[in-house]
């Protein structure tokens, strides 16, 4: 079984900070800007990245509240699902795991899931559409008395909290820009929140036709409109398809960086990034800090679906 030991545990009244580090290309240097990423990926082996910055306040709540069970909602490689787990586990929650599919054994996400404790229960398409109906909601909450309910990816008023330690954590004069992909708009609405007036946040939505996350992630921010530049074309074909040309910069990124990104925010992200570069989107002297949101347990299912080798 996978499990955390005592020196990987991330409790909830901890500091926990993520390095920033600078990226050298000569593609920079020709358009002089300067250009850093928030290396949220290594907060933790199991919970990185964005989903462990949504997932301390609610789970700190729950605690408070006498919760003893956190219950959530994903896909079947969900990166918030399998975050979930492990931050349960770590603190000493139970977790249910309420799940869009049917149960394969070879899904590496729900068998790490299930060795960290958490409960799964597959439900299909029709039913988990259902997943933000208060009725439904009040079935779920009868079915588990004990279990605080938290949006699937973890976007609420609770996850901003989160989000805003990890700007507070990036000096305001490496990031006149702050780039991240967005997925369900937590990450980019908990960004803007936080910002200084003078930033400006780009958001890369890797799916299609997003263009109506712009207005959920200005409601759940309440502020900083005119910061959020939100641009739908990077999405590479859709939410998890991977392009051979996406793959090949990824490769190539690893590479010069030493850093490993996943194709389905990440990688999009970064190429986006370099494609703006090259447009001359940034003025020169502008900084530059792009968020990695972690996600690199999604490789496995990757491969095990046979996507990417």
């Amino acid at each position: 079984m996978t499990k955390i030991t005592q020196g990987d545990k991330i409790l909830l009244h901890s500091t926990v900070s993520s390095p920033l580090q600078q990226l050298s290309d000569p593609l920079f240097d020709e358009h002089r800007i300067k250009v850093y990423i928030k290396r949220d990926d290594l907060i933790h082996p199991q919970i990185s990245g964005n989903k462990w910055r949504k997932l301390k306040y609610n789970l700190l709540y729950a605690k408070q509240q006498g919760y003893n069970e956190v219950l959530s909602f994903g896909g079947a490689y969900s990166n918030h699902i399998h975050s979930l787990a492990f931050a349960g586990q770590a603190n000493g929650l139970k977790t249910i795991g309420i799940i869009r599919g049917e149960y394969d054994p070879n899904n590496p996400t729900i068998r790490d899931a299930k060795e960290a404790g958490m409960h799964i229960e597959f439900v299909n398409r029709s039913d988990y559409r259902r997943r933000f109906d208060q009725d439904y909601l009040s079935e779920i909450q009868d079915k588990y008395p004990n279990a605080l309910i938290v949006p699937e990816g973890g976007t609420n008023d609770l996850a901003l909290l989160g989000l805003a330690e990890m700007v507070e954590e990036i000096p305001k004069e490496k990031a006149q820009f702050i780039i991240t992909a967005c997925g369900s708009g937590g990450t980019s609405a908990g960004i803007l929140k936080a910002m200084q007036p003078e930033q400006t946040l780009i958001s890369i939505p890797v799916l299609k036709k997003a263009d109506y996350l712009k207005q959920e992630i200005i409601d759940l921010a309440k502020c900083n409109v005119h910061q959020l530049q939100f641009l739908t074309e990077f999405h590479q074909g859709g939410y998890g398809k991977v392009t051979p040309e996406l793959v090949t910069f990824i490769e190539q990124f690893e590479t010069t960086h030493a850093i490993q990104l996943e194709p389905i925010y990440n990688g999009k992200m970064m190429i986006a990034f370099y494609q703006l570069v090259r447009e001359n989107y940034f003025k020169p002297h502008s900084s530059v800090t792009l968020i990695h949101t972690g996600g690199l347990q999604g490789l496995n299912g990757l491969k095990q679906r046979g996507i990417i080798n």
